[in-house]
């Protein structure tokens, strides 16, 4: 039968963007209202030309990610979770990584571009000074979502935690250990989370009333564990006193106790160590490492769905309402502290 998705939305008594939503495969709509469009229009044989809707809508049903590493358990996780949604949604993904290369983001942005994408997921690289190429995103057209490591310039959709609130409750778990000389291993010093994660570790020491010491701040650019073996060995050699070591990231805190096991420094009785990112292998060492949860599976499924939001209004005419999603975090607590 040949009706029109307004001739439909008049007979369920819906509006004709939550028929498109349904039609479409976008998420956000009720399984009972999903459940009723559905049975009529499989009742009424309505057959959507979605040759037509591809060329009315512009429509490419293709997606670019870029990850920063693919190396990396919680990008990783992100991954599934944005082909989780895509896949539903019928929607190809096109994955690329940067390697923490700015030169690369860049090139990468520009294929995505030529290839008609509808829109571009990034976490920007470690490198990224300049944002000009996520405006040449917005500038075309192509909804554009920020994750993670992102600039907070550019005016898009954005998919995050709150670093510096998981920074403060990292190192407030290490305070009430009785902890008081506290390393923070941090990331480079140009990303946003990792300026973040300092910001929360130092706002920590502020309420417990600790004054802030410079020497036990170390930057680890590579976040790797060869990073946290010597920057701690650095730092026990030149007789720098701590007893906690908050890491920025997992890999760093399984070099930084690495270290310690090798010195025979009890663990967590003279160091404790808190990771960040609570990679599958924190649970696995000895001892186990104590961490922030970033939930990269829901980051993932977010992403896609603010997309999803956002096309749909770019599609509809609509003014286009951008949103910052907020992903809550835990600690895991284990061996380490």
């Amino acid at each position: 039968m040949v009706m029109t998705l307004k001739q439909i939305s008049k007979a369920l008594g819906v509006s004709i963007t939550t028929v498109s939503k349904v039609l479409n495969n976008y998420p956000d709509v009720s399984d009972n209202t999903r459940q009723r469009i559905l049975d009529y229009v499989k009742e009424i044989g309505f057959t959507p030309n979605t040759v037509a809707a591809s060329l009315r809508t512009k429509e490419s049903k293709i997606v670019g990610l870029i990850l920063p590493n693919v190396n990396h358990y919680f990008f990783n996780n992100i991954l599934q979770g944005v082909l989780n949604s895509a896949e539903k949604a019928g929607y190809l993904v096109i994955v690329l990584t940067s390697n923490e290369s700015y030169d690369l983001e860049k090139k990468h942005v520009e294929h995505l571009l030529n290839q008609k994408v509808d829109g571009i997921f990034i976490s920007l690289s470690e490198e990224t000074y300049n944002t000009q190429h996520l405006g040449s995103i917005i500038d075309s057209n192509v909804v554009l979502i920020q994750y993670d490591k992102i600039s907070k310039l550019i005016n898009s959709s954005k998919v995050v935690i709150d670093d510096r609130e998981a920074a403060n409750l990292a190192t407030q778990h290490l305070v009430d250990r009785g902890k008081r000389r506290i390393v923070h291993l941090r990331g480079p010093l140009m990303p946003q989370v990792a300026i973040d994660r300092f910001l929360g570790y130092k706002s920590a020491l502020e309420v417990a009333g600790i004054p802030f010491d410079q020497s036990l701040v170390v930057t680890c650019p590579h976040g790797d564990d060869e990073e946290g073996f010597d920057q701690l060995k650095s730092l026990h050699e030149n007789n720098i006193f701590f007893d906690g070591v908050f890491a920025h990231a997992d890999l760093v805190a399984v070099g930084a106790l690495r270290y310690l096991k090798r010195k025979k420094i009890k663990i967590p009785q003279e160091v404790a160590v808190i990771g960040f990112s609570n990679w599958m292998l924190s649970e696995k060492i000895t001892p186990s490492l104590s961490s922030i949860d970033q939930p990269g599976i829901i980051m993932g499924e977010q992403i896609f769905e603010q997309f999803a939001r956002e096309r749909l209004q770019k599609v509809s005419g609509n003014t286009v309402q951008y949103q910052t999603k907020i992903i809550p975090t835990n600690l895991v607590v284990r061996e380490s502290s």
